[in-house]
């Protein structure tokens, strides 16, 4: 899977979570101060994140992420 591959699912992600036009998210964006993300949210997307890839992500190190670019980065990790 490359990396555009991996951005795309994450971006469906994303925008299945926190109800955000996929189009609107930028690989720059950062999770709580651009997207709005919650804590609880947080929580919500390393499940789906782990559920949509098949993985399992040390969780606390995945709210350690803070931008799209660095959540498809860790992804990588685990594929």
């Amino acid at each position: 899977m490359n990396d555009t591959e991996i951005m795309e699912r994450v971006k469906k992600v994303i925008s299945e979570v926190l109800g955000i036009d996929k189009d609107k998210i930028e690989v720059t964006d950062r999770f709580v101060e651009d997207l709005g993300a919650e804590s609880v949210q947080s929580l919500e997307l390393v499940a789906a994140f782990e559920e949509e890839f098949g993985i399992e992500m040390d969780e606390e190190k995945a709210l350690e992420v803070k931008t799209v670019k660095d959540a498809v980065e860790f992804i990588k990790k685990y594929l």
